[in-house]
Parts: C-alpha cells; structure tokens; sequence
C-alpha cells in the first residue's frame, strides 16, 4: 500500500482529498493529517509516508517551510496551492508535481497514480541495485541449499541451479547437470531464500539465476533464454526490471 499523508488547514479541502483517495486509489492509505507547519513535522517524522500532500500556504509558514526542519526527505511531494505564479514555476522547474486549487477530481487521482508508479520505480531501481551487486560478488560465494525430497536429502551449490519452476504446492529445480529436483515446497519460500544471491522472481511460476540468463526476447509478452536453452516467460510487471538489469550489465 501506498502511505500518504496530507497537509491542508482547510477543513473542507481537507476532507475532499480524502474522499477522493479513499474511493479512488484502492492501493493508497491514508496514514495522517495535519493542518500546519509544526503539527506536520511531527506527523513526518512519526509516520514516515511515502507520498506527501500537501498546501503550500500553511497557517505558520509554507511547506518549504516545513521540508527545511526535516533531518531527511524521503518520500514524493505534490504541492497544492492556488494560482500563485512564481511558487508554480518553482515547482515546475524542480520537476515536483502540483495540483491547483479548486483541485480537480480526476488531476488529484492521476497525480496520486503517477507518484505510486515512480515509487515502484525507485523501490525496483534500489533491489536491482543490490540484486546487481549479488551478482558480481556470487562468484566468490560457494552457498549451498539443501534440498529435502521424498527419498533423499540433496545439497546443492546455488550457482549450479539454472531456474526453478512452481508446480503448485510443489517446486522443481533446474540444474546446470541437466538433474531435476523436486521438492514439497512453493516456489515464493525459495523466492524469499534467494532473493540476496542473484535469483529474481520474473513470473508467478518462474524463479531463474541471474547468471543464466542467456537473452530476453521483448516479443510475444517478452520472456527469457537461459543457457540451457529453457523459455521462460516473463510477467508484465517484471518486464522493466528486466530491461533495466541488461542496462546496468553494459
């Protein structure tokens, strides 16, 4: 979920943000308000959002105001404000976004939107990051699994493991010498065990090793080439982190 807090001393404006959000962006919650300068230093402080609404007019100062008394500003800003040129070009030229009193329904929903998807953004950017340095560092690592089955108990060095694949309640493994395992465990257990030694999640069915990946096909919904010459699909929603781990190998 989306945590925004809002900073507005209008009661009434207060109140129609509010709604809006809460009818309108079911992956949003509203996690406080306040209503000045002071009062909203606390709430950032405590709370913590990730998107912050606020009115640039405040009873006790501005919203700059309030930014400056903060130790550390790590969450999105859309302004609110009526038409005030100069404090508009400001904002535009530090490319921030800013709703216009009377606020419309609709700018109010994009504006919400478009930060979630830049913080996703940003949120994917920081774990590729960290997923990338996994990468580079999993040669000097010699990590091994242990892997239970029916009959017999298997340990295995992580980077001899290709993919892994979901099959319902259970998960098989792909490795390097050719040998498949399968195991009484979901996939979304080794999902969470891997995920700092270079495995991504790139499907609801498909965990793959990074350093298998042989190319990604962008066609047919894209999907990926492993080494062994496995197809695996990859989800919508995976399709940009993928593009952006080839970017950052270049």
């Amino acid at each position: 979920m989306l945590k925004i807090t809002i900073i507005e001393d209008e009661e009434k404006s207060l109140g129609f943000i509010r709604g809006i959000i809460e009818q309108y962006c079911p992956t949003a919650e509203i996690a406080g308000t306040a209503t000045n300068v002071e009062s909203a230093v606390t709430l950032l402080t405590n709370v913590k959002p990730a998107l912050v609404l606020s009115d640039i007019n405040l009873p006790d100062g501005t919203a700059f105001d309030m930014l400056s008394r903060l130790d550390e500003i790590d969450f999105k800003v859309i302004f609110i404000t009526a038409f005030e040129e100069y404090a508009i070009k400001a904002i535009k030229f530090s490319a921030l976004d800013y709703l216009v009193k009377p606020i419309d329904p609709n700018e109010l929903i994009n504006a919400v939107n478009k930060a979630r998807e830049q913080i996703e953004h940003e949120t994917n950017n920081l774990k590729l990051k960290a997923l990338l340095s996994n990468v580079r560092d999993f040669s000097d690592k010699l990590r091994k699994i242990v892997l239970k089955t029916f009959d017999s108990i298997y340990v295995v060095d992580l980077q001899d493991i290709i993919r892994c694949e979901s099959d319902n309640s259970y998960t098989l493994f792909y490795l390097k010498d050719n040998r498949k395992i399968m195991v009484s465990s979901v996939l979304k257990d080794y999902d969470e065990l891997l995920a700092d030694s270079g495995f991504i999640r790139v499907h609801k069915s498909h965990l793959v090793n990074l350093n298998y990946i042989d190319k990604f096909i962008k066609s047919d919904g894209g999907y990926l080439i492993m080494k062994d010459g496995a197809s695996v699909p990859v989800s919508q929603r995976k399709r940009d982190m993928i593009m952006d781990f080839f970017n950052n190998l270049q």
